[in-house]
């Protein structure tokens, strides 16, 4: 044993079915704030499995650096195993085991790495396992695909691969079937919200429900996945019960705050989410909802009278900024919390700290395309509403409707054009650039003709620009096909 070559160790390591081979970076989360929510699952969300979260919680504390933390959550999930699937060990052992072996090789214990590793050897032989170290087990999929629903947005298409898998070999799970149904919900947050077809979350969800009598987790999101729908009351049915069977589940009251604030019922929504604060005070999900309840308030007052209350919109203003502060300052990730901020500060006429907050988002890396949309269209709203910049606002509008996805931003970002230039064009003033920017609004709504107009009255006041000449071209190309 002392003889232990560790790049030979390794290659067997990486064969393991776990989180180190699963390729989870932790560039892509903030590792704080996800361990504070496996903590807070692990403590509330009791139909959710408990080994599931001990080894993803292992995975984190040792991205943190806590090697010894990482091997007492490891014995956690092994206890949870004994207790709850004594007859199923070797099953339900090896993401633990090939987890415990990897915390070890880099801690330098070699021995104790193989040891592990001899273990997932003996329960693969006895699995009957065509490979020494991994078995393709529905469990193992299952795990993998609450693993990479934790890690964020470019991780679930992955993780509704790992929940087809899973339910490919037992499609009536339980578990499996809401990891599933979880995920497509998940994914339609950045997709289209209003979809009840084939592609929906809605019948994943219902199914789930159906099995799951007693997890108000996916109750709720079916709740809320019907108000997407325009089906208020039945979601509304399905909230009621939930909050009957688990009144102080903060998951649950978390996403029925939500509900009730998309029905406009603000007040009963900080009710219920001052209530979820008193379990989880540190939670960046609950401080944005507060936040997002405070500016419905202020943009209802706004709406309601001309000379709104001052001294009350101040307040609630200042409330706003408070709880979304509280988000960034928890979850450095998060970025519609700090967009969501710095439209705020715009709302108190606070302009630099707006100024100052927009940049720290434009710096960052690896936005998401939405993201990067939403960012173009509120700090285009920020220029033409508050700087009065309308140059600038078109230039934020055009960036966001020429980045290539689909979305609710991007066409905020289309109709905030079309109206800008159109106002431009009815004074007179309109340029090159607005006269091919309206080309290209017309040629994404499909309006051929328009569009060809449009470039044209560019190119007669730029005849060299490369730009208007290519779409013209290509516009002309598709009519003669």
């Amino acid at each position: 044993m002392s003889n232990i070559s560790k790049n030979s160790l390794k290659t067997v390591l990486l064969q393991l079915e776990c989180h180190f081979t699963w390729t989870l970076l932790k560039d892509d989360v903030d590792l704080d704030n996800l361990e504070e929510t496996i903590c807070d699952q692990i403590e509330f969300l009791i139909t959710k499995s408990k080994i599931t979260n001990y080894n993803l919680l292992a995975y984190v504390k040792h991205m943190k650096g806590n090697s010894e933390e990482a091997l007492e959550s490891l014995q956690k999930a092994e206890e949870e195993v004994q207790t709850n699937h004594a007859d199923a060990v070797d099953r339900k052992s090896l993401v633990t085991w090939g987890n415990y072996a990897w915390v070890y090789y880099h801690m330098n214990k070699l021995q104790e790495a193989q040891s592990y590793i001899d273990k997932v050897e003996s329960s693969c032989k006895k699995l009957s396992s065509a490979s020494r170290y991994k078995i393709q087990l529905p469990e193992i999929y299952c795990e993998q695909g609450w693993a990479l629903l934790k890690f964020g947005m470019k991780y679930y298409e992955r993780a509704k691969k790992c929940f087809e898998k899973a339910l490919e070999e037992e499609p009536n799970n339980p578990e499996f079937n809401s990891g599933y149904a979880i995920t497509i919900y998940r994914l339609e947050d950045f997709l289209t919200k209003g979809s009840s077809g084939e592609d929906s979350s809605l019948e994943p969800l219902r199914r789930s429900v159906r099995l799951n009598p007693n997890d108000t987790f996916v109750m709720a999101l079916l709740a809320l996945k019907l108000q997407d729908i325009d089906q208020v009351k039945e979601g509304e049915k399905y909230i009621k019960e939930a909050l009957q069977k688990t009144p102080d589940l903060p998951y649950l009251l978390r996403y029925a705050a939500k509900f009730y604030r998309k029905k406009g019922l603000v007040e009963k929504s900080l009710g219920f989410l001052k209530k979820a604060l008193e379990f989880t005070p540190t939670s960046g999900f609950l401080h944005h909802q507060i936040g997002l309840c405070y500016r419905a308030q202020l943009y209802k007052m706004k709406k309601a009278t001309k000379y709104p209350p001052r001294e009350q919109m101040e307040e609630l203003i200042r409330l706003s900024i408070f709880h979304f502060k509280m988000v960034v300052e928890q979850k450095s990730k998060f970025i519609y919390a700090y967009i969501d901020l710095a439209s705020m500060y715009a709302e108190g006429n606070q302009y630099q700290e707006a100024e100052d907050t927009f940049q720290k988002v434009f710096k960052m890396e690896k936005l998401t395309c939405d993201e990067k949309q939403q960012l173009h269209y509120r700090y285009g709203c920020f220029q033409e509403y508050h700087k009065k910049s309308e140059s600038e606002a078109i230039n934020q509008y055009t960036k966001g409707l020429k980045i290539e996805k689909n979305s609710h931003e991007r066409n905020l970002c289309k109709y905030a054009l079309k109206k800008l230039i159109e106002r431009r064009i009815q004074r007179g003033s309109a340029d090159a650039k607005s006269l091919g920017i309206l080309g290209l609004i017309h040629q994404l709504n499909g309006e051929k003709r328009q569009a060809i107009e449009c470039y044209e009255k560019a190119l007669a006041l730029e005849p060299d620009n490369e730009e208007y000449l290519s779409a013209l071209y290509e516009i002309r190309l598709s009519i003669k096909i």
